[in-house]
C-alpha cells in the first residue's frame, strides 16, 4: 500500500507572490474581504483577476497537504504454471566454477545415477522389511516390491500414524532410524564429492537423516511448498540432498523445485497440512517448477532457501521411499538440532546394534561452531508479492 503526502515550503527567498489575498505572515489562508478585487456576490464566484502584488514573506511558510487515501499496488500478472525436466549437472563436476554458477542461477542441481543402484536397492530392501514386519506390505512380492495393503495401513488411526511427515507409525520409523545402512549411505564418496566441489571446502554431513515412507493412508497429504531453512537454520549455505530409495516416476509423487526461488532469501510462512506444518505462500509469477522421472540412484540437491514441494502420489497401493540428507561447509555455523536424531530416540539407542563404530558421534571430533535457534522463522506472517 502507498500513501502520498506533499510538503510545501515557501521561504523568504521566494518572491513575488501574485495573489493579493495571500497572507504576508503565518496567517490563515483566506481572502481579504477588504480588497477591491474581491467579488462579494457569492462564494461560488471567483475573485476578479488580481493585480500583481509583489511582496516578501518575513518568515518561511510551511503547510501540509493531507495524505491521499491508500492505493493498492497492482497485482502481479499471473503466469501459466510450467513444469520442466531437471537438467543433469553430472558433466559440471569436472568444472567446479561452472557447477557453482549453475547452482547460483537455478537453485538446484540434479545428477543422474549418482549413487550406485546396488546401494539404493540394499537400502530399499531393509526399509521394506520393516514395512512388512508391521503387516502393511502385500504378500507375494520380492524384496524390492513396494505394493502396500491399503486396508491394513488404513486400519491405523491418524494418532497411531504419529508423524504424517514420514508416513508410518513411530515404532516403524524408529526401526528405520536404527538401521546402520541408513546412516552410512549419506557418507558415500560419490555424494560427498558433490559438496566438496560445490563448497570448495571440507564438508559436514549432518547426522540427522530423514526417511520418507509415504503410504496411502488417508491422513497423508503431499508436502506443501516450503523452504528448509526455517527447520534447520544454522548456515545459509546448507544444502538438502533428496533421493528416492528405488525408482520414482512422477505419478509416485517425487520432489519438485521452484527454479530460482533461492534468490528471494527467507520467505514468510503460513500454517499448512503436510510435512513441516507450514508452507510458503506463492506469488502469481512463481510458476517455473522443475521435476523429473527419478530412477534409483538419481540425486536432487538444492540450497536451504529453494522452495520445493512433493507431487501427489497417484496410487493407492504403493509406497514411496526416499531420504533427506543435509550437507554444509564444515567451518560454517550449525544449529544443534541438526546434530540430533530425527525422532525421540537417543544416539545410544540408535547405535545399539551397529557392527561398526566408525560413524558413531563422528561430528564430535570436528571443531564445529554452533548457532542459536530463532523461533521467529516459523511464526506465521503475510507475504507481499
Amino acid at each position: 500500500m502507498r500513501h502520498t503526502a506533499l510538503l510545501v515550503q515557501i521561504s523568504d527567498l521566494l518572491s513575488p507572490i501574485s495573489y493579493p489575498y495571500l497572507p504576508r505572515r503565518r496567517a490563515a489562508l483566506r481572502p481579504d474581504l477588504r480588497s477591491p478585487n474581491f467579488d462579494t456576490r457569492g462564494a461560488k464566484h471567483r475573485p476578479k483577476r488580481p493585480r500583481a502584488v509583489w511582496t516578501k514573506l518575513a518568515t518561511p511558510f510551511t503547510f501540509w497537504v493531507l495524505p491521499m487515501p491508500p492505493v493498492a499496488a497492482p497485482s502481479p500478472t499471473p503466469r501459466t504454471v510450467t513444469k520442466t525436466q531437471f537438467v543433469d549437472s553430472t558433466d559440471l563436476l569436472a568444472d567446479p566454477v561452472a557447477l557453482r554458477a549453475r547452482a547460483k542461477e537455478d537453485g538446484y542441481l540434479f545428477f543422474k545415477q549418482r549413487i550406485p543402484k546396488e546401494e539404493i536397492f540394499a537400502m530399499r530392501a531393509e526399509m521394506l522389511a520393516i514395512v512388512e514386519k508391521y503387516g502393511w506390505r502385500q504378500p507375494g512380492q520380492d524384496a524390492l516390491g513396494g505394493l502396500v495393503d491399503y486396508a491394513a495401513i488404513n486400519r491405523l488411526t491418524e494418532e497411531e500414524m504419529h508423524r504424517t511427515d514420514v508416513g508410518v507409525t513411530a515404532d516403524a520409523y524408529h526401526d528405520v532410524q536404527k538401521l546402520e545402512r541408513f546412516h552410512r549411505l549419506p557418507h558415500h564418496p560419490r555424494l560427498v564429492e558433490i559438496y566438496r566441489k560445490l563448497f570448495g571446502r571440507e564438508v559436514l554431513v549432518h547426522p540427522r537423516h530423514i526417511a520418507r515412507m509415504i503410504t496411502p493412508h488417508t491422513c497423508m497429504v503431499p508436502t506443501p511448498p516450503h523452504q528448509d531453512f526455517p527447520y534447520i537454520q544454522g548456515c545459509a549455505d546448507t544444502w538438502t540432498c533428496w533421493f528416492p530409495v528405488g525408482d520414482c516416476p512422477k505419478a509416485l509423487g517425487g520432489l519438485m523445485v521452484l527454479r530460482g526461488s533461492h534468490k528471494e532469501g527467507y520467505l514468510p510462512v503460513q500454517p499448512a497440512r503436510g510435512a513441516g506444518g507450514f508452507a510458503v505462500p506463492l506469488c502469481p509469477t512463481e510458476t517455473d517448477w522443475m521435476e523429473g522421472e527419478y530412477e534409483a540412484g538419481d540425486v536432487l540437491t538444492f540450497p536451504c532457501h529453494t522452495v520445493h514441494k512433493a507431487a501427489r502420489c497417484q496410487f493407492k497401493d504403493q509406497i514411496r521411499l526416499s531420504m533427506d540428507v543435509r550437507y554444509q561447509p564444515v567451518d560454517e555455523v550449525v544449529d544443534n538440532s541438526s546434530l540430533n536424531p530425527h525422532c525421540t530416540l537417543k544416539w545410544d539407542e540408535i547405535y545399539a546394534d551397529w557392527q561398526s563404530d566408525e560413524l558413531k558421534y563422528y561430528w564430535r571430533k570436528l571443531p564445529l561452531k554452533m548457532s542459536a535457534w530463532d523461533d521467529g522463522y516459523l511464526k506465521p506472517a503475510q507475504r507481499i508479492c
